[in-house]
Parts: structure tokens; sequence; C-alpha cells
């Protein structure tokens, strides 16, 4: 679905996002200007979520973590806001709902789903926009132009919305209207809602896998995709072929992060790595798996040369289009969301392709079928001119098992809620590539990114230092990571 993280960077999370900054709401009309820190220029960098072309799947970020928000004082504070659900309210009303999706079929499937919900509420007329970002999201909010409703593939942008109190609590509502919770895996609840407050409701998700190339592996006489780390390095170096001049012709795997939807984010579950600890500070040096994921990555960036790989990378065409690196054989194998399966088939991409679960580290078997996975969010911002319609709308989206199912069956996403994955399993059988994403999202070692109240600056932070370490620009990774900790938590304390 969504296509998450997001959930965003090219270092870092889970879904194509947008070149907004997400933590930039300090100048909300609802919310005092003390609320917001000063912040330094939003720049694009390379992070640790996907999330570089305008829609779901990029996440450009920038360089300060300077969304820190002053929670004592920009709060709502911790009870939950009175229930507006609009029962018993039919009066005519129009309302706006605004969506990252800009893909012609994905576009179209949105409005499909949109029209069921004016069937079933016929005095409810939905104005929807596409393409939209994060950071026009929060332009209206601080405006006072926000849309009754907004989506956002962008989950690292919760812990800052919620705490701030740009996108209202949803509690209430979901109380009174009896809204079953536990439908929804715990694994998705985890980044709807931050500090108490659930501010977002899950609007399909994103869980990625390995993508490889049928032809090519048996050309190479490999019979069965990698299920280990050192398996992939070694089918790696087998599949990659170079020029006379030595520059890379078709790459086995591509290493370097930013290429695409190769992230720190969809690496570091293979280790089990944990990015936060249980009192929010960045845990980078403390856990192992952190030094283990990078040492795999740099040992395979350094055997195909950094240089070569930049430049092999800076030819690599859109992510999102029929030229894509991996439909047009130049990348034999890559992790991907479960939506290239949608793109492939719509591009009528000729290849022979299947799909398996990210291998693993090799003392970490017990991982192998898990994976990372992210989604679209969405919520009501604050003020929006007519919240009752506009809950009605959410719950339609997010809870109805035939508009969720539809929805996530047209544009190859995973449904988030357990009755709209059993309601959409037959249309989901009919895509046997499809089916690595459903076992992984169930998978109960599978993970995400946990929200923060600054937003995904921790991940920001992360990639800005993978990207010096990739280069060989960090001497000593366990330092290196230790003041990237440093760092992080200082951010956080700006936060609290």
């Amino acid at each position: 679905m969504w296509p998450l993280v997001n959930r965003w960077s090219i270092f870092g999370s889970s879904r194509p996002m947008q070149h907004s900054p997400p933590h930039d709401l300090r100048q909300s009309v609802t919310l005092p200007a003390s609320c917001f820190p000063r912040s330094e220029t939003p720049v694009s960098v390379p992070s640790t979520r996907p999330h570089s072309r305008l829609g779901r799947r990029t996440r450009a970020f920038a360089v300060a973590a300077a969304a820190a928000l002053t929670a004592a004082a920009c709060t709502t504070g911790t009870t939950p806001t009175k229930a507006d659900t609009g029962a018993g309210d039919t009066a005519p009303v129009t309302i706006t709902f605004w969506h990252g999706f800009s893909s012609d079929h994905e576009v179209a499937a949105v409005d499909a789903v949109l029209a069921k919900f004016h069937a079933k509420f016929p005095y409810i007329t939905v104005k929807s926009v596409k393409a939209q970002t994060d950071d026009k999201i929060n332009q209206a909010i601080r405006g006072g132009t926000a849309p009754d409703v907004a989506a956002s593939f962008n989950a690292a942008n919760v812990g800052g919305w919620c705490s701030s109190g740009a996108f209202e609590d949803l509690t209430a509502n979901i109380r009174a209207d009896h809204i079953d919770m536990n439908q929804i895996p715990k694994a998705v609840q985890s980044y709807t809602s931050f500090g108490g407050k659930r501010c977002t409701m899950p609007w399909l998700a994103d869980t990625f896998g390995l993508y490889y190339n049928k032809k090519l592996l048996a050309k190479a006489g490999l019979t069965a995709p990698p299920k280990t780390m050192s398996e992939l390095a070694s089918y790696a170096k087998k599949l990659t072929t170079f020029n006379p001049d030595g520059s890379i012709r078709t790459a086995g795997f591509m290493p370097y992060l930013g290429a695409y939807q190769m992230l720190s984010e969809h690496l570091v579950p293979s280790w089990g790595g944990r990015w936060l600890k249980s009192d929010g500070t960045s845990n980078t040096a403390a856990d192992p798996a952190f030094a283990a994921a990078l040492t795999w990555q740099k040992s395979l960036v350094d055997w195909f040369g950094a240089d070569k790989l930049k430049k092999f990378k800076a030819g690599m065409p859109d992510e999102f289009s029929a030229q894509n690196a991996f439909e047009t054989g130049k990348v034999a194998m890559m992790i991907d969301g479960e939506w290239r399966t949608a793109f492939i088939k719509n591009d009528k991409a000729d290849i022979d392709y299947a799909t398996a679960p990210v291998p693993v580290a090799d003392n970490r078997p017990d991982l192998y079928g898990s994976g990372y996975v992210g989604g679209n969010v969405m919520g009501i911002p604050r003020n929006a001119p007519h919240p009752g319609a506009a809950w009605k709308l959410l719950k339609f989206l997010t809870t109805d098992t035939d508009a969720v199912s539809s929805l996530a069956a047209a544009i190859g996403n995973v449904p988030t809620t357990l009755p709209a994955l059993e309601a959409g399993a037959p249309a989901f059988a009919k895509e046997p590539n499809f089916a690595t994403f459903l076992s992984v999202f169930k998978n109960p070692h599978t993970s995400t990114t946990p929200p923060a109240p600054n937003g995904n600056a921790y991940m920001t932070s992360f990639g800005l230092f993978v990207d010096k370490w990739q280069n060989g620009k960090v001497p000593d990774l366990k330092a290196g990571l230790a003041t990237l900790d440093k760092q992080n938590d200082d951010a956080l304390k700006l936060a609290q």
C-alpha cells in the first residue's frame, strides 16, 4: 500500500516519500510559535528511508533534527479530545482529502474506493487531491488551510504530529465507534501513535523483500535465492559483469546505500537491530547488529569500488519508471517493496523474476522470513473544517474491509487489517510473487523504525553517517557510532 516510509530518504526508510522535511511544523497556526524551535534550512540528504521522486516513495530529509518540539508547552495534554464522529449528521458537505499517490493506476484505484465511500455516504462529497507531500501538509496546517483528511507515506512524522497536536488525537473517536484495534497488527499500530496519542491510522502497508532475476541467476548456475548475507555477497559477485574499462555493466546487487530501496532500515533488520532503547535513546553503538550490518555492507562496497558504485548509481534510471534498473536487467537482485510487483506488471517489463525474504545474518537464521514493514498513515489535521465527516472518511478508508482489501489488491500493497488480509487472499493468490510480502508482513520478527518526538531525526543522522562510512571517511566504526548516538540523544532532549 503505502508503499510505507514513508513509510523517505535515500538511506532511510520504507516507502518512497516526499522531498519535504518531515519535521517542519513550527509555523502551524494552531500552535504558538514558541512550540517550534528554529531549524536549519532543509536540504535533501541521504537518509535511512526511501521515502527521490515526488510521491509516496520519496524520502528527503533535513540535515538537522531541528523539529524538536517542546512537549510540555505544545502538546494538547494526555486527555483524549472529545469524540466527534459525525453520528447523525447527514447534512450535505464537501470535504478535501490529500494523498501522495501520483501514478495513474494508483490514483485511479484511490478514486474507485472513494466512489464506494460516496455510495455509502451520499451526502459527503470528497474532493481528492493527489501527489501531496508532507511539506505541503505542514504548510497548510500552519496557514490555516489544512485539508479535512491528509495521508502521508512518511510514518516517521507521526511522533512530531502527535506530540505537537498538529494532527488530532483519534482515541476518543476510536472508542466512541468501538473500533477493534486488535484487527491491526502490533507492528503497524506502533508506527501510527506516539506518546499515548493515536493521531493517525494505517492506510495499507509496505513490506520489503528480495527481488531476483531468475534468468541471470540460472545463467550463473544459481538455482535458488540467497538466504544468508554470505550467500548474498557471493551471488552478487558471481552475477556482476564489468565493461572493458572496468565500469559496472550489470550489478549483481547494489550495496551502495541510497540506491533505490537499498536503505539502512531495510538492511539492519537482517541482523535484528533495534534503533532505539526502551527509554527512546539511540541504540546504534550498544547494539552489535549495526556494526555487523555496516561491516558487511562496506566489505561489498569495497569489492566493487565505491567510485564505481557511485558512477553506476548516477546512471540508474528513475526508480518508478519503466526503465527501472531491475526491470531492464541492469541489476540482478535488489531489495524493494511489494508495490514493485504491480509496477512490473503495469510497465509490461520483459523480465522473469521471483521474490524471497531478504537474506539474514549468518548467525541469525531465526530471522529468515521476516523483514521491514512501514506504511502510509492518515489523520485529521488540527482545526480541520469538517471533523465529523472527515472521521467517517478516515474510518472507512482504514477499517472497512472491502475498502482496504480492494485498494491493496489494485495497487499491490499489503492490507493493514487482518480481515482485509483474509478478504484479499483470492486476489493476492493470483500474483505468486506477492505472497512473499504477505508472509513477511505476518512474521513475528518483522520490525519497523520506531517513532520519536523529533520525527525521523535519528534516521537522518544515521544516513549522513553511513554516507561517510561507505565512502571510507569513518576510520573507527565503533567510535563513530558512539558519537552518533550522543548527537541523536542531544537532539532528543530538545524535543522533550
